[in-house]
């Protein structure tokens, strides 16, 4: 079992990546592998509607990580997706990458995969960007996974991030929630019980 959490701030280490690597240690303590992948602070994209990858499986663009992922789906069981709060909203890199990963990729690829977003903000704006990102998992057949509180850290600094007791809780829990999860559905698959497409 193996977890994929994209990191989609244009901050490396930043305030998102906090969060994302607290989930990671978490799901890493219940035995479920995961890797964390960055999508750069270079501009990305929007999707420009030529229908390209209906006919090829990949997006027409190739200057970022969107096809790689695209390629690597199979790998993962569950994904959780990390933004930043730009105006009430997710980052504009990550909304972008994630149209055109969620469009080019194959729905039958993301269908059955847990699905779970994590959104930093200074103050507010939270829950707005937090409903934007659960959208791409609610429209792909992707159960989707909660914690205690709406998934969110809060600070200016990662080092105010750290000090956001409530916010790294909601992240362990989101994490110890996720493991239950792809462990059920493990025991599942065991017992005969494979989920369908129809």
């Amino acid at each position: 079992m193996k977890v994929l959490l994209i990191n989609g701030s244009p901050r490396q280490k930043g305030n998102t990546s906090i969060a994302l690597a607290e989930i990671a240690k978490t799901l890493s303590e219940e035995g479920i592998d995961s890797e964390i992948v960055w999508i750069g602070n270079k501009p990305i994209a929007g999707c420009i509607a030529c229908f390209s990858c209906t006919k090829t499986g990949k997006c027409i663009h190739s200057n970022d990580k969107v096809n790689e992922i695209i390629e690597r789906l199979d790998e993962f069981d569950a994904i959780i997706v990390g933004a930043p709060v730009y105006y009430a909203g997710p980052a504009g890199q990550i909304t972008a990458f994630l149209d055109r990963l969620f469009f080019a990729g194959d729905n039958k690829k993301f269908a059955g995969k847990l699905g779970a977003a994590v959104v930093s903000c200074r103050r507010a704006g939270s829950t707005a960007a937090f409903d934007r990102l659960n959208k791409y998992f609610t429209i792909n057949n992707m159960p989707v996974i909660s914690s205690q509180y709406w998934n969110q850290v809060h600070g200016f600094t990662p080092d105010d991030v750290r000090k956001d007791l409530e916010g790294m809780q909601t992240m362990r829990t989101l994490g110890r929630n996720m493991a239950y999860m792809l462990k059920c559905i493990e025991a599942g698959k065991k017992a005969g019980r494979n989920y369908e497409l129809r």
